[in-house]
C-alpha cells in the first residue's frame, strides 16, 4: 500500500485558501497522482468582545473584534515528483501549510 501525503492548510483569507488548494490539486492530477480533496473542515471562529471606555467610567458600549480561519485537507499518494513540486510553490505569508506523511 503507497504512503500517502496528508496536507492541511488554514489562513484567514478564504479565497487565498482555496487558491492554493486548487493549484495542489492541478499539480497533482498533472502529474497523474492519486488525491482527494481539497475537503473543506470547520471554521474557526475567534471572537473578542472589548469595553470602548479603558476607564470603566461611561456609557458601557463594547467594541466585537473577530476573526476566522478557514481550513482545507488534502490527501494524495506521496510521490516524489509531487512532493517536491509542492516544495516550490509560492505559499501567501497569511497561509499556512502541513505536509504529513501518512501510512
Amino acid at each position: 500500500m503507497p504512503r500517502k501525503a496528508r496536507i492541511r492548510i488554514w489562513g484567514t483569507d478564504s479565497k487565498q485558501v482555496d487558491d492554493l488548494a486548487n493549484e495542489i490539486v492541478g499539480i497533482a492530477k498533472k502529474l497523474g497522482v492519486k488525491v482527494s480533496g481539497p475537503i473543506p473542515l470547520p471554521r474557526k471562529r475567534l471572537l473578542v468582545t472589548v469595553r470602548r471606555a479603558p476607564s470603566g467610567q461611561g456609557y458601557h458600549t463594547y467594541d466585537h473584534w473577530e476573526m476566522r480561519i478557514y481550513k482545507r485537507l488534502i490527501d494524495m499518494d506521496a510521490d516524489e515528483r509531487a512532493i517536491r513540486q509542492l516544495m516550490r510553490l509560492r505559499v501567501p505569508e497569511n497561509i499556512k501549510i502541513e505536509i504529513e506523511l501518512v501510512d
